[in-house]
C-alpha cells in the first residue's frame, strides 16, 4: 500500500513538474524578445504609417484601404505567408470627408470646431444661412415647423456638458490596489468600463431622431448642428446615417464642439440673429460593398502541431474625426510589431501563428464576427466548423495606448496559472495581473462566442475614455512609445509560449446559442 501511494505521489509530482516546465517561459527566448522589442522597436514607425500616412480609417474608406495595403505589404516584407486582404462579407458604403469648413458670420466671425457626421452628405459648395432654433420633444412638435426650415441651419436644445477636466485628470494608470482587487476577483463580472452612457429610453429617442431627420430632409434644411460629447474643443464623433447601401438620405450634419454649440444656442435663444457659412464635401464609395480583414501567417513547423493556429489581432478601422491613434492603430501596430519581433529573432514556431487586423469593429465587430462565421462556426446555431478545434487561442489588443498590466481570463479559470507564469518575466515592466473578469465590446468576443479561448489584454486606461476614444484628439501624438514597446514584447512572448506549448490553451464549456444574429 505504501509503495502504491509512493508511486502515485511520484507520478503526480512528475506530471506537475512537466506541466510547470511547459508553462515556464524559455529565459533565452524571452530575453531575445525583450531585446528586439525594447531596443530595436519599429512599433512607432508602423503606427506612423497607419495614422499620419494612411489617414482616417472609417470602414469602407480609402484611408482604411491604404492602411490595409500597407499592412499586407509589410507582413510580406517580413516573410509572412498568406498575407492578404480577406473578404468577410457585405458591409456597405464607404465614406470620407474631403472638405470641412464652418464659421459663424453674424453677429461676428468665428470659425467653429465641428466635424461632419459619418455617412452624411455635404453642402454642395459654400452654403450660407441663418440658424433656426427648434424645440422638439415629441414627433407631434414637428408640425409647427413646417415651411420654416428651407435653407436654414437647424439647432435644437442640448444640455451643457460637465467640465471633465475640472474634476479629475484626463489620464491615469491603474493603481496597485485596483490591480490587486482585479487579481483577487472570484467572479467574472465586469467589462470595458468608464465610458459615458446616454440616459433615457433609447428606443423612443431613436424614433424621435429618425422622424426629425426625415423631417429636416423633407423641409429642405441646409445644415443641421448637433452637440458632440466632449469639452475643451474635443469632439467625439459618431455617424449621422447608415452605411447600408439602402439607407435613406439625410441632411448635412455637423457634430459641433460643446463650447461652440452652446454659444450659438445661447445667442439664438436670446433672440440674437446668427448666420453661418459652411463648405462641406463628403464622398460615398459604393463600387465595392464588401468588408475586408488583413491576415498573414508565420507557418508552423512541427509535423504534429503545424495545423493548429495561434491568433493575435486588433481592429484596424477607426472613426473619421482624427487618425485613430489609440483606437486602434496602437493595438494594430503592437500586433504587427509582435509578428516582426518573432521573425527577427529567427523563431520557427511549432504551431502556425496568424495575425488578423479587423475592419468594421466600430460598427459592431463585424470584421471579426464575419471571420469567425466563415472559418469557425455560427454562434446563433453553435454549428461549428473543423477549423474551430484547431485554434489554441486568440489574443486581442484594443484599449488605447496604455501599457499592458495583465490579461482578462474571460472566465477561463484553467488558463490563469498558465498566464501567471507567462507574465512572471515581465513583472519589472509592470505586467503581473491575471483576472478572472470578462471584458467586452471588442473582437475577442466573437471567438469566445464559439468556444475558442479569446482574451483581451488589460491596459492602463490613460486618457482613452476621457479624451481620445472616437474623438478628434485621437492622433499619433497620443500614443506612448514606451508603453507600446512594452506591450509588443509581452504579446510576442504570449504568442511564442502558446505556439510552443505541448497542449492547446484550456477551453471552457461551449457557450449557449446566441439569440441575436451575428450581423
Amino acid at each position: 500500500m505504501k509503495k502504491k501511494l509512493l508511486y502515485v505521489f511520484l507520478l503526480s509530482a512528475g506530471t506537475l513538474a512537466t506541466a510547470m516546465a511547459q508553462n515556464t517561459p524559455d529565459p533565452v527566448i524571452t530575453q531575445r524578445i525583450r531585446e528586439e522589442g525594447l531596443y530595436k522597436s519599429q512599433v512607432m514607425d508602423i503606427a506612423f504609417h497607419l495614422t499620419d500616412i494612411s489617414g482616417p480609417r472609417l470602414s469602407g474608406s480609402p484611408g482604411l484601404k491604404r492602411a490595409q495595403d500597407y499592412a499586407v505589404n509589410t507582413l510580406k516584407t517580413w516573410g509572412m505567408v498568406h498575407a492578404m486582404r480577406e473578404p468577410w462579407g457585405k458591409f456597405g458604403k464607404g465614406w470620407e470627408v474631403q472638405k470641412n469648413y464652418a464659421a459663424i458670420t453674424e453677429p461676428y466671425y468665428h470659425a467653429i470646431i465641428a466635424i461632419p457626421k459619418a455617412w452624411t452628405p455635404g453642402t454642395n459648395g459654400l452654403f450660407k444661412g441663418e440658424v433656426v432654433y427648434i424645440k422638439v420633444d415629441t414627433v407631434t412638435d414637428l408640425e409647427k415647423y413646417k415651411g420654416k426650415l428651407k435653407g436654414k441651419i437647424v439647432i435644437t436644445d442640448a444640455a451643457p456638458l460637465a467640465e471633465i477636466n475640472f474634476t479629475r485628470p484626463d489620464a491615469s494608470r491603474y493603481a496597485d490596489s485596483t490591480l490587486d482587487a482585479m487579481a483577487k476577483a472570484t467572479t467574472a463580472t465586469g467589462g470595458r468600463g468608464g465610458f459615458p452612457r446616454r440616459a433615457g429610453n433609447a428606443r423612443s429617442l431613436l424614433a424621435l431622431r429618425t422622424a426629425l431627420s426625415q423631417f429636416e430632409v423633407q423641409e429642405g434644411a441646409g445644415l443641421v448642428l448637433s452637440q458632440a460629447r466632449g469639452t475643451d474643443g474635443t469632439v467625439f464623433t459618431t455617424n449621422g446615417a447608415s452605411y447600408r447601401d439602402t439607407a435613406k438620405a439625410v441632411a448635412p450634419e455637423l457634430e459641433t464642439s460643446s463650447e461652440d454649440y452652446q454659444r450659438i444656442l445661447r445667442l439664438v435663444k436670446a433672440g440674437v440673429k446668427v448666420t453661418m457659412e459652411a463648405d462641406i464635401k463628403t464622398e460615398f464609395f459604393d463600387k465595392d460593398l464588401q468588408g475586408y480583414d488583413v491576415v498573414g501567417e508565420i507557418a508552423g513547423t512541427d509535423p504534429k502541431l503545424k495545423d493548429q493556429v495561434v491568433m493575435l489581432g486588433g481592429h484596424l478601422d477607426s472613426w473619421h474625426g482624427a487618425t485613430g491613434g489609440t483606437d486602434n492603430a496602437a493595438g494594430s501596430a503592437v500586433m504587427m510589431e509582435a509578428m516582426r519581433i518573432l521573425t527577427r529573432i529567427g523563431y520557427h514556431p511549432r504551431r502556425t501563428i496568424r495575425i488578423a487586423l479587423w475592419s468594421s469593429e466600430e460598427q459592431g465587430e463585424f470584421g471579426s464576427k464575419g471571420y469567425v462565421l466563415n472559418h469557425f462556426g455560427d454562434p446563433t446555431t453553435m454549428v461549428l466548423k473543423p477549423e474551430q478545434a484547431k485554434i489554441s487561442a486568440y489574443y486581442n489588443l484594443d484599449n488605447g495606448t496604455g501599457k499592458i498590466r495583465g490579461i482578462y481570463l474571460q472566465s477561463n479559470a484553467a488558463a490563469g496559472p498558465i498566464f501567471q507564469a507567462w507574465l512572471a518575466p515581465f513583472k519589472d515592466l509592470g505586467a503581473n495581473t491575471v483576472t478572472i473578469r470578462n471584458t467586452g465590446s471588442t473582437d475577442h468576443v466573437a471567438f469566445d462566442a464559439v468556444g475558442i479561448p479569446g482574451f483581451e489584454f488589460l491596459q492602463d486606461p490613460m486618457d482613452y475614455g476621457s479624451r481620445t476614444h472616437h474623438s478628434n484628439q485621437d492622433t499619433y501624438d497620443k500614443m506612448s512609445p514606451e508603453d507600446l514597446k512594452q506591450a509588443a514584447v509581452i504579446v510576442a512572448s504570449f504568442v511564442y509560449n502558446t505556439a510552443e506549448r505541448d497542449e492547446m490553451i484550456p477551453r471552457k464549456p461551449l457557450p449557449e446559442k446566441q439569440t441575436t444574429p451575428v450581423f
